[in-house]
């Protein structure tokens, strides 16, 4: 059968694979709405509507694997018995109701921790005494005018961050997450040591493009040994800065190729976040080009996301082979049915949760599709 949206993946690994239905990823979402990085009932209900969505995968939000590692104050986390627990009702909330796969995907804000949600103040910092707190990079280079200038990391914080992240992923093993993903895009720690325009460092972290993927790897290699070796990792990076450092669709598949060779199953392509100053012409599949790149490249599956909505647009991606998953993020938001909705647009038979039975059009009167936009 030829590959579309609606034929399985798997996503192999040493141990075993990751046995997917579709081809649909929905992509971690900041929520805002933690106490102290501890997930609320906003988690619960959420998760649950986006495992009912019909996508074959659902990847909880950015999880901070420290507090000062958290986008925001009320971004989640996961580095204690509180905010493990807290996760682990969501879990088990999904878990009761879908037979959904569930990820999760840690990372560390660098100099862009410290900032108000998207709702308050234009998202920008909130400075230490506002109540925030102290951000670090890989350089004493800040985000945007304006902005605090973050701490340059010294090797052995480096190693402490690192252990945190190890310290996450065991916590999200204890908690049976089927996938992990690290954050490694959007300007974030990991993204910020990738980029020549935010990592200047003058030792062996810093430099040529091996240098500064050093860092990045040294991190998720030390996440893929404690990651249990049947369950896939993945990894979330900038296809382009949309700036002029040089990163660009050759690094893309050298990352890929090195994340491959790391133990990584799974790469999802985005953009942005590192330059404050980017213009960036924002269109449906707008990122999609990098994907294809890794994917036309490297032996590595390779997701995209970037304003991918139309159940026709994301099939025929598959379909031409230009990625092998594709990460949906605001059109969940828009329509938490999203994969149930596509299957019908695409004339596909797809089982709904009994309770919704009923809102399936084709058991709406004759010519019903067309009204509800569907047909």
């Amino acid at each position: 059968m030829t590959d579309h949206l609606f034929s399985p993946i798997s996503l192999g690994n040493v141990g075993g694979n990751l046995d997917l239905p579709n081809r649909i990823m929905v992509a971690p979402m900041c929520q805002y709405s933690s106490n102290e990085g501890v997930a609320t009932e906003w988690h619960v209900a959420h998760g649950v509507s986006m495992a009912l969505s019909g996508a074959g995968l659902f990847v909880m939000e950015a999880t901070g694997v420290n507090l000062q590692g958290r986008i925001t104050p009320q971004c989640l986390g996961l580095f204690d018995d509180e905010s493990q627990d807290a996760i682990g009702r969501v879990v088990s909330a999904v878990r009761e109701y879908s037979d959904t796969k569930i990820g999760i995907q840690i990372g560390h804000a660098g100099r862009k921790a410290s900032t108000y949600r998207p709702w308050e103040h234009g998202r920008g910092p909130i400075f230490e005494a506002d109540g925030g707190w102290a951000t670090v990079a890989p350089s004493a280079i800040p985000f945007a005018d304006k902005w605090p200038v973050p701490k340059a990391l010294t090797q052995d914080e480096m190693a402490a961050i690192k252990q945190d992240f190890i310290n996450t992923t065991k916590r999200a093993a204890e908690l049976d997450f089927d996938y992990l993903e690290i954050h490694s895009a959007h300007g974030y720690l990991l993204s910020t040591f990738l980029s020549s325009h935010s990592n200047q460092r003058d030792d062996e972290y810093g430099g040529d493009l091996e240098s500064r993927m050093r860092y990045p790897l040294e991190v998720i290699s030390a996440v893929r040994a404690a990651w249990p070796a049947d369950k896939p990792l993945g990894v979330k990076f900038n296809g382009t800065n949309f700036t002029d450092d040089g990163w660009g669709a050759d690094e893309d598949v050298i990352y890929a190729n090195a994340l491959k060779e790391a133990g990584v199953s799974l790469v999802t392509l985005s953009g942005g976040g590192v330059d404050s100053g980017a213009k960036i012409d924002i269109r449906p599949g707008y990122q999609l080009e990098f994907a294809t790149a890794v994917k036309a490249n490297s032996t590595m599956t390779a997701a995209s996301v970037g304003m991918i909505y139309d159940p026709k647009q994301a099939d025929s991606i598959i379909r031409n082979g230009e990625a092998d998953m594709v990460s949906l993020a605001r059109a969940f938001l828009f329509n938490p049915r999203w994969g149930l909705h596509a299957a019908q647009v695409l004339g596909v038979e797809m089982d709904w949760p009994v309770q919704y039975e009923r809102g399936s059009t084709k058991l709406w009167a004759p010519g019903a599709e067309s009204v509800a936009g569907v047909g």
